[in-house]
């Protein structure tokens, strides 16, 4: 069982626990009111959960996150006089430089029920960064776009809900542009390429887009239009195999630089532990990668068996890597990034890199799902993306995070928009907590899109963990 797993079952549980006890005590309230005061409580006691406590949080918000950088990682010196932010005096940032700021933020009694908000102020670029109702510590700000205000001494920032304490600290992570390079996006389903680095991919001088399952399970919405399950299931696959080569396109990436490979969603932990063996699709009926690729522009070793098997896997890599020679490869982050599908996905691509030829010279890693928080990066769309809770400082970690203008924002939600697994309506359920949360706790979703990654991914940033590799690449 994943750590994800294990934290949503103790968090199910902890919560029947709360559901029995708040039972017994509507029990024993009930003795003493009448019927229909019972029936209010009960509606009460519901409503306030899904406004306040409905939250996937699987940790503590009084804990501080816990980040090692670089050695050596410039700390220009700020102080926070009220709520102007200052750099020493003859202190100049780089424009593009990545800014982190680590700061101790305490809720108000109010930020246990309307979300804590730092507002950045002072500039062209105001910003708004959110955090966990009754937090409690330490928490690392993103100022990526402040430097030019910064170093004018013109920066504020304000406390919403929530109390700025003790005295900042600042890291200036100074990077090469590498959308200037050429770049690889492995994305291990159709949209994760869009979430994780359309910003990214589609001001690059020249974009792969490298998509390794089909993602053809849970097609509950296409059995709801009559198709029996196997058709469902096919139809999905095949409708975002589609999305993998064409919604690219959008982002400036032609057909014939993006690659489905047609293996099966879920099934890349059970192919890894068994290499040779071919592994079917569990709902689809289906044991040939070919199916899905036939929207592919050119055809790849494995086709020539079609077997869905982790060597296969690690040979269509090989082959890529090797024919598109990237320098910057961006991939799922192995510690940050739960999913199977994903933890799978960078794995393979770290294994083929002991086999090829060619050598990328960077690794981007991102994360499109957490561990313990699911609604980070927390807050509006198109507001700013803090660092993601962290509390195992395990190795420096080094963030980049272009930043992306208000015409790429909507851009990126309008890739998001075209991909058929990110279309369907919310259950009535969701839509009725939503309701709920905009009008107890003051959240709000965007209107281009139901599904939650609209929120959470089409942000003023996108972040990167950066890892430099030192083989040699051969000459071409």
């Amino acid at each position: 069982m994943s750590r994800k797993q294990q934290l949503l079952k103790r968090h199910r549980r902890n919560k029947r626990i709360g559901l029995f006890i708040a039972l017994v005590v509507l029990i024993g309230i009930g003795v003493m009111v009448s019927w229909w005061m019972r029936l209010v409580l009960a509606i009460l006691t519901w409503v306030a959960h899904e406004a306040w406590f409905a939250d996937h949080l699987f940790y503590s918000p009084k804990g501080d996150y816990k980040y090692k950088f670089p050695p050596y990682t410039p700390q220009p010196k700020v102080h926070l006089s009220g709520d102007r932010l200052r750099l020493d005096e003859g202190v100049m940032l780089v424009d593009d430089a990545t800014l982190v700021l680590a700061l101790q933020i305490k809720s108000t009694w109010l930020g246990r029920f309307l979300d804590p908000v730092v507002e950045l102020s002072g500039g062209d670029n105001p910003d708004r960064q959110t955090f966990e109702r009754g937090v409690n510590g330490l928490r690392y700000l993103n100022l990526s776009g402040q430097a030019e205000v910064l170093s004018r001494g013109e920066l504020r920032l304000r406390g919403r809900f929530c109390r700025l304490l003790g005295e900042p600290v600042l890291w200036a992570f100074e990077h090469p542009d590498y959308s200037r390079q050429r770049v690889m996006v492995i994305a291990p389903h159709a949209d994760d390429a869009e979430l994780a680095a359309f910003g990214l991919y589609s001001s690059a001088s020249q974009s792969w887009i490298v998509t390794l399952t089909a993602g053809e399970i849970e097609a509950e919405h296409y059995q709801q239009m009559g198709l029996a399950g196997v058709e469902a299931s096919r139809l999905k696959g095949s409708l975002r195999a589609w999305d993998s080569i064409s919604v690219p396109l959008w982002g400036g990436v032609p057909q014939e630089r993006c690659i489905q490979l047609g293996y099966f969603c879920l099934q890349l932990p059970t192919m890894q532990g068994a290499p040779d063996e071919a592994v079917a699709s569990r709902e689809a009926q289906l044991d040939d990668t070919r199916y899905f690729r036939k929207f592919n522009p050119f055809a790849l070793g494995s086709d020539a068996d079609g077997v869905p098997s982790w060597n296969n896997l690690l040979a269509d890599l090989r082959e890529l890597i090797d024919r598109i020679q990237p320098q910057v490869i961006v991939l799922p982050h192995p510690h940050f990034d739960p999913h199977p599908d994903h933890l799978c996905s960078q794995q393979a691509v770290m294994q083929a890199l002991t086999g090829t030829a060619w050598q990328p010279e960077i690794l981007l890693h991102y994360a499109n799902h957490l561990h313990d928080n699911d609604r980070w990066p927390m807050g509006d769309a198109g507001t700013g993306v803090a660092l993601p809770p962290q509390f195992d400082a395990v190795e420096p970690l080094r963030p980049w995070t272009p930043s992306l203008s208000t015409e790429v924002q909507w851009r990126k939600a309008m890739s998001l928009g075209m991909m058929h697994d990110l279309q369907p309506r919310l259950p009535l359920k969701r839509l009725v907590r939503r309701g709920i949360q905009r009008f107890l706790a003051a959240r709000r979703w965007p209107a281009f899109g139901q599904n939650e990654f609209f929120r959470k991914t089409v942000r003023r940033h996108e972040l990167f963990w950066v890892q430099e590799l030192t083989g040699k690449r051969e000459p071409n």
